[in-house]
């Protein structure tokens, strides 16, 4: 079954990646006007995806990221719809040389091909991966999980009949129905048809596509995100972006799931902190240190330093130096997004030479690293490697590039 979408996926591709960019914004358009036009139909099965969740015990952070109700289908439509004003990313002349043989060698933007996107129970992914690689002149093939599957089901569906409708072939967009570990396992190795894989989803699919695949990935998602606070930071500016961090939308891979404190100011500022945390519930799991001056949190163990919570739970650890809180940020960082707060010049520009992330803010929440939020519109998740794109995967870094030559009868 896999194989036929990847004939199907590979035939799509010889159109698509040709396709006018204004052929390719109609069908974008049209996905976003579909989307709206099918609100009560995608609730209605997203209804039947929270139903299953409920019955099976899920939490109710897991439960916000599956939810689509009127207000996030809008989201989701006008994030498909801003693609449309941003520049079509195919066709760009990176550079030209004119060689002393007289060759013009011109290095010039192309699709990467049939994209593969794993992930879990975040719908919405369905429509912003489709929607990224549609304008990117990519063919996607979508295996999300389980838990979304209807709500999946028929988003795929209605953005099949709306690609149609604007002449591409509706193949440009296909969802593997079969959520089996085995369905996963075989789009990982689907070579000859699958050019690029993308996971996106917890640290467990991370590792098993890494592990696993024989096509090329790119590894996202996973978000161990730490916020240092200084001994020269502003503590009012500091319980407010943690808290931002923390609370906003604690099941996303930017929110903040570690704190370090410098022992300086650590009897001031974490009574503060868990005040404010205490609003929303977060529990506390404190090293040591931090316990002495918060007695009714949780003893932090080695994994709690190094977990990705998403959730209300956090980590502390108290420490004497920036130098301390970079060697503990990079022993546990996932390479997603750093923080530091601090008035210091000095210390914010070591922290960012320091600490290396696709992501190192200054005195903000960690929860901006996000493809809109960077002005890029939607992006497919967020790079955690070096290689070949970092951070928010949007529009450019969906692209390859090949190398033409022209001559006029030169010979080696």
């Amino acid at each position: 079954m896999l194989t036929q979408l990847g004939i199907r996926a590979k035939k799509a591709e010889r159109v698509l990646m040709t396709a006018p960019s204004e052929q390719k914004n109609k069908a974008l358009a049209l996905i976003a006007e579909a989307l709206i036009e099918n609100t009560q139909y995608i609730t209605d099965e997203n209804s039947k995806d929270i139903a299953i969740a409920r019955e099976k015990g899920m939490s109710e952070s897991m439960i916000d990221r599956l939810m689509l109700d009127e207000k996030r289908i809008k989201g989701i439509s006008e994030a498909a719809r801003e693609l449309i004003a941003l520049p079509d990313p195919i066709g760009r002349v990176i550079s030209g040389t004119t060689r002393p043989n007289g060759l013009l060698i011109e290095k010039v933007t192309v699709p990467l091909g049939v994209i593969a996107v794993i992930f879990e129970a975040r719908p919405n992914v369905t429509v912003d991966a489709a929607a990224l690689c549609l304008k990117s002149g990519n063919t996607v093939i979508l295996r999300g999980g389980k838990e979304a599957i209807n709500s999946n089901k028929a988003m795929a569906e209605i953005m099949r009949k709306a690609v149609a409708k604007a002449g591409l072939p509706e193949d440009c967009i296909q969802l593997v129905e079969d959520t089996s570990r085995e369905s996963a396992t075989a789009l990982m190795r689907l070579n000859g048809y699958v050019d690029v894989l993308i996971p996106r989803g917890g640290a467990g699919l991370i590792s098993a596509c890494v592990q696993n695949a024989t096509v090329p990935v790119i590894e996202t998602g996973t978000g161990n995100c730490h916020i240092y606070v200084d001994k020269d930071a502003d503590l009012n500016k500091a319980v407010e972006i943690i808290y931002n961090a923390k609370t906003s939308r604690p099941s996303v891979c930017n929110a903040c799931e570690s704190l370090v404190i410098h022992s300086e100011i650590a009897e001031k500022v974490l009574p503060l902190i868990k005040a404010r945390l205490d609003e929303k519930g977060v529990v506390i799991h404190a090293d040591e240190r931090a316990r002495a001056i918060l007695p009714d949190s949780l003893e932090a163990t080695e994994e709690d330093f190094g977990r990705e919570y998403l959730g209300y739970e956090i980590s502390v650890r108290v420490v004497d130096s920036l130098d301390e809180a970079a060697e503990h940020i990079m022993t546990y960082t996932s390479g997603h997004s750093e923080c530091i707060i601090s008035e210091s010049y000095t210390a914010t520009r070591d922290f960012t030479l320091k600490v290396d992330a696709a992501a190192v803010y200054v005195n903000a929440s960690t929860r901006f690293t996000d493809g809109g939020e960077f002005g890029f519109g939607a992006e497919i998740g967020i790079s955690t490697q070096k290689l070949h794109a970092r951070g928010p995967l949007g529009l450019p870094e969906l692209t390859s590039f090949k190398y033409i030559v022209y001559g006029n009868g030169q010979t080696r």
